[in-house]
């Protein structure tokens, strides 16, 4: 089984376990598209660049054929795969008092350094489970407002003057106009700022919470 992570700085594992999250969007790395070095062993670094930068041109300049026939082996090769269960990752601390585990286990868990951090935790060991439901690839900037909700943008109808406002957790003092404008700043936040300026391609996965 695999494991998934969530940013917890803006509480999007939480908004996945209370169901107010449903979607997640991953990067497509250009990469995968071509064939890829056997290895980088006596490779410059400027030729691993170059070739880097040579993926994303292809891609990004593919005209429509050739761009389908890219973004169809990109969904054949996706991560996850529709029908998969895959783990909500948490940190063991997190998780000690839901699980049942096992004296093994138990060691593990405590003396592991997933207990505090979830990049290391086995995804069996997790208590939480969503099935990846649908699967496609489009550019970010096309995410649609009912979508950004689904990312788990909040939503604050405001009996004030500036109406329905939108805004997401560890936002301070701020709020946006529309979902879409709120998922950017998210986007911008995880991601690194100029993310959604960048517009690339992204992999939308769309899940259920199952346990």
């Amino acid at each position: 089984m695999q494991k998934i992570m969530f940013n917890d700085k803006y509480g999007l594992t939480q908004a996945v376990l209370e169901g107010r999250k449903t979607q997640t969007r991953r990067m497509l790395n250009p990469t995968m598209l071509f064939k890829r070095l056997e290895t980088y062993e006596g490779w410059l670094k400027e030729d691993i660049s170059a070739w880097k930068r040579s993926c994303k041109r292809r891609l990004y300049e593919a005209q429509e054929n050739e761009l389908q026939q890219m973004l169809d082996y990109a969904l054949s090769s996706s991560r996850y795969k529709v029908g998969e269960e895959v783990a909500v990752a948490q940190p063991y601390r997190m998780t000690a008092c839901k699980v049942d585990y096992n004296e093994k286990e138990i060691k593990e868990v405590v003396c592991s350094i997933g207990w505090k951090n979830k990049m290391y935790v086995k995804a069996n060991l997790m208590p939480y489970r969503i099935r990846i439901t649908n699967i496609r690839v489009e550019r970010l900037q096309d995410i649609s407002e009912a979508d950004s909700l689904k990312e788990g943008i909040w939503r604050d109808d405001n009996v004030g003057l500036e109406g329905t406002t939108y805004w997401y957790h560890g936002l301070a003092n701020s709020s946006f106009r529309t979902p879409q404008e709120a998922y950017a700043s998210l986007i911008d936040s995880i991601s690194g700022k100029g993310t959604w300026a960048s517009n690339p391609y992204v992999f939308v996965y769309d899940f259920e919470l199952i346990n």
